[in-house]
């Protein structure tokens, strides 16, 4: 039982220690960026935000079945392909393709923009859209309290950063981002079902799609090597960190 508080405890503050760093982040970016310019502040954010990721990721794959299991549903027929489908639903709101890419390695310029077509037109946060469906699919899938421990976590950063972005946008974009606002909305569809948004099924048709697609494949082919890994992170030094 000690085990188990442990090393859900551990995840709670790797999962608080991200949001932090992230939503920190992007809190201060605007002073930030007056001071040492875009392209540097991008790859400073970069550089503290991407390693905790791969921390969070690394310690959830070595401890993602920790705690008491609460259900088994993974001989149930269907749930495979029902995961799989709920998971690349997810990655279609996860996936940055309303953003430019090259903007995150500061290749390009990063700006803050407003944006209202593609997958704005559905969930004006479509990421925190992605990430409670990942959780819903993920807990289903593996059943454990640390696992729900886990979504808990992201699912409430998620939530908090839809306050916080809409907050940001709104100081930086006035009244154009009342317009958005009232335009959309947060829970999928709702504006598309009031009549606000009409989809536009050209605007999904675009080269980034393929790489959620590609992505999508990745992980499924790379699933088969995740006990390898989780193994590989409770042996390794990382892990002694929080044992």
């Amino acid at each position: 039982m000690a085990t188990t508080h442990h090393s859900s405890l551990v995840m709670l503050v790797l999962l608080v220690l991200f949001a932090v760093i992230h939503s920190g982040g992007a809190a201060l970016r605007v002073r930030a960026e007056a001071v040492i310019g875009a392209r540097a502040w991008r790859l400073i954010f970069a550089a503290l935000s991407i390693p905790s990721a791969v921390v969070v990721i690394g310690y959830f794959l070595a401890h993602r079945y920790d705690g008491l299991r609460l259900w088994n549903l993974q001989g149930v027929p269907g749930m495979v392909p029902m995961v799989w489908v709920g998971t690349a639903i997810s990655f279609l709101f996860l996936y940055p393709a309303t953003y430019n890419l090259l903007e995150i390695p500061a290749v390009l310029k990063p700006q803050v923009r407003l944006y209202a077509t593609g997958i704005i037109r559905i969930s004006r946060h479509p990421q925190a859209v992605g990430q409670i469906l990942w959780c819903f699919t993920h807990a289903l899938w593996i059943g454990s309290s640390f696992m729900l421990v886990t979504c808990a976590g992201l699912i409430a950063h998620h939530l908090f950063a839809v306050w916080h972005g809409d907050r940001r946008l709104k100081l930086r974009f006035g009244d154009a981002f009342d317009e958005l606002k009232n335009s959309t909305s947060s829970v999928p569809f709702v504006a598309v079902l009031d009549g606000r948004q009409n989809l536009d099924w050209r605007e999904f048709v675009r080269p980034a799609q393929l790489g959620i697609a590609i992505a999508v494949g990745v992980f499924w082919w790379a699933h088969r090597f995740i006990p390898q890994a989780g193994e590989l992170v409770r042996n390794s030094a990382l892990e002694s960190l929080f044992s």
